[in-house]
């Protein structure tokens, strides 16, 4: 009970210091842009989905059955991984960073807060944050789902969602590690994004290796997994291994400010 109300207090504290930093506002900003961006040049851009059924049409082309609605949710859920991938180092690069910059890091190492609460406390606090920033573009979908004919499959929806929710933690988990150790938040990010990056690209690398080897680095691709997820499969081991990459950098983190912890006392 004591380290749950420990983890609800980190939670908090996190959570709240979120809607007060500019930076927080810069992500914002560069999530709705960006995300609002891609959300209109998919669907009716020059070259969106929209605009070329209509074209077609126009032009007397017959085209066969087009469900344009799982096309262009699909593929804006696409531009969404790619776009998490580069923004979240911003938002992980200052869980620890600045901490240990401001030398707090050293309080909260020697606090008795347990370095598991504190860890999954401002994990938590980062995803629940994103999540809120994310709502808008969820509306933004529900306008294409009721216009949808047929109707969209609310199981895809919710799936890759999901998906989306789980990449998002393994990412943020992994930043929240690079960050607790070093006292730059510049150096954390870029740190994150390359070794996300390398995750990422685990799966094109297995495609140019046959055997076992190239299977075992495909089941280690973060877009692996989040692309089954986006294709309506609900596979226990992509649950399993997103879910697991969050563990892990909770598991890193935790070790990491343990180290610290001994070479204060």
């Amino acid at each position: 009970m004591l380290m749950l109300n420990n983890i609800v207090a980190i939670f908090r504290r996190e959570l709240q210091s979120y809607f007060t930093a500019p930076l927080a506002y810069i992500f914002a900003t560069l999530l709705w842009f960006l995300g609002g961006f891609f959300f209109l040049t998919l669907l009716i851009g020059p070259q969106g989905i929209v605009t070329f059924v209509v074209t077609q049409e126009q032009m007397g082309v017959a085209l066969p059955p087009i469900d344009v609605a799982t096309e262009f949710l699909q593929a804006f859920w696409g531009i969404l991984g790619i776009l998490v991938l580069f923004l979240l180092p911003l938002l992980s690069m200052g869980l620890y960073a600045e901490e240990r910059k401001q030398g707090t890091l050293e309080l909260l190492a020697t606090s008795p807060v347990t370095n598991w609460a504190v860890a999954v406390g401002k994990l938590l606090g980062v995803v629940t944050f994103f999540s809120v920033l994310f709502l808008p573009m969820v509306l933004w979908e529900l306008i294409v789902l009721v216009n949808a004919a047929p109707a969209f499959p609310l199981s895809l929806f919710l799936l890759a969602h999901l998906g989306l929710l789980l990449l998002v933690a393994a990412i943020l988990s992994f930043g929240m590690f690079v960050s607790s150790l070093t006292d730059s938040s510049l150096i954390a990010a870029v740190l994150t994004f390359t070794l996300v990056l390398m995750l990422w690209l685990l799966d094109m690398l297995g495609d140019r290796l046959s055997g076992p080897l190239g299977n075992g680095l495909k089941h280690f691709s973060l877009l692996k997994h989040y692309n089954n997820f986006l294709e309506g499969i609900f596979d226990s081991s992509s649950l399993v291994l997103l879910l697991s990459y969050s563990i892990l950098g909770v598991v890193l983190t935790a070790q990491s400010i343990e180290a610290l912890r001994w070479t204060r006392r």
